[in-house]
């Protein structure tokens, strides 16, 4: 009997032993599927972190590229602005230097040879002249070319007609007369030749009104 009463309580005792293990082998089973379960969330965390950082880096290059553009482009439009002002920005001012450059040839025409037989009159003259002289070696320093387009085809770029009139020599559309030089700036026009124009061939222009009649 005590045998038997033994033999029950040992078995008891290992039934408690084994439910108890198995019950703690429950418990650490949970938890580490829950720190799995953890630890593949922080995964993804940092994944998704990682990739909103990235995306921000990629913008933010973008953003610094596109900056870096508008700079390279700005300073290249102020450079060019700058040397359009170096070379065009006194153009008002030579267009008042050229009005006196037009008075001094005009003073120097009104010297007729008879009175230059007059001292005082020679004199004036050789003094307008190496004024003049020295004038126009500034304007050629400076790239301004004077524009004299006698007999030449009207290019209305460069040429304003003052006036049209038949000729006895020079087809139509060809300067007769300078009426006033014009001037350019490097490949700007300061001022156009002012000019008169052929308006053909007295001849021709004959022939025409005939046919019209």
């Amino acid at each position: 009997m005590n045998q038997k009463k033994n033999s029950d309580k040992n078995k008891d005792i290992n039934n408690k032993n084994i439910t108890s293990a198995n019950s703690e082998n429950g418990q650490s089973n949970d938890d580490i599927i829950t720190e799995d379960n953890d630890k593949l969330n922080n995964e993804e965390n940092l994944d998704n972190d990682g990739n909103e950082t990235q995306d921000e880096i990629e913008d933010l290059k973008d953003q610094l590229l596109r900056a870096l553009a508008e700079n390279e482009n700005l300073r290249k439009r102020t450079a060019k602005e700058i040397e359009q002002i170096k070379k065009y920005g006194h153009i008002s001012l030579l267009r008042d230097f050229l009005s006196v450059v037009d008075n001094m040839e005009r003073a120097i025409k009104s010297i007729t040879p008879e009175n230059q037989s007059d001292l005082g009159v020679k004199n004036l003259r050789d003094g307008i002249e190496i004024v003049l002289k020295e004038m126009k070696s500034i304007l050629d320093k400076n790239q301004i070319k004077k524009i004299e387009p006698l007999h030449e085809k009207f290019d209305y770029n460069f040429h304003q007609a003052m006036f049209e009139a038949p000729s006895t020599e020079y087809d139509e559309g060809l300067i007769l007369e300078v009426v006033q030089p014009g001037y350019i700036l490097y490949d700007r026009l300061i001022r156009p030749a002012m000019v008169g124009v052929s308006k053909g061939k007295i001849e021709e222009i004959e022939k025409k009104e005939k046919k019209n009649e």
